[in-house]
């Protein structure tokens, strides 16, 4: 009986290992990065679910890309660019980062334009 209840909780804490390793981002101080610690924003001009920032905007701000099979997990979805592409969106917004963030918890682009704005949980 003993064997059975190890094997339940080792079964249930993999899971919970596999599903933080598959997480796109996460939140540090008041605001979500990605796995490399890189500032993530939202773009006033995105519509729910639908990114706006293509071709040059894109350069300037990487779109947080989906890996294919990636699957919505509570307030994180996928949504498909207009180049068929996949980007992680956070409550319906898809996230980027800025080009000219160079090192983690940087975040220029905070307020560029007026339409940019760090991601926040």
């Amino acid at each position: 009986m003993k064997l059975n209840t190890l094997l339940a909780v080792l079964a249930l804490t993999c899971a919970g290992a596999a599903s933080a390793a598959s997480m796109p981002a996460m939140e540090k101080d008041g605001m979500l990065v990605d796995a490399k610690g890189m500032t993530l924003y939202t773009y006033d001009k995105d519509t729910a679910n639908m990114s706006a920032c293509n071709g040059q905007c894109a350069e300037n701000w990487p779109p947080l890309m989906a890996e294919s099979g990636a699957m919505a997990m509570q307030k994180w979805t996928v949504v498909k660019r207009q180049d068929g592409a996949m980007q992680w969106a956070y409550d319906g917004h898809p996230l980027y980062t800025f080009a000219k963030d160079t090192a983690p918890g940087q975040m220029t682009g905070d307020g560029k334009g007026g339409v940019w704005k760090m991601a926040k949980p």
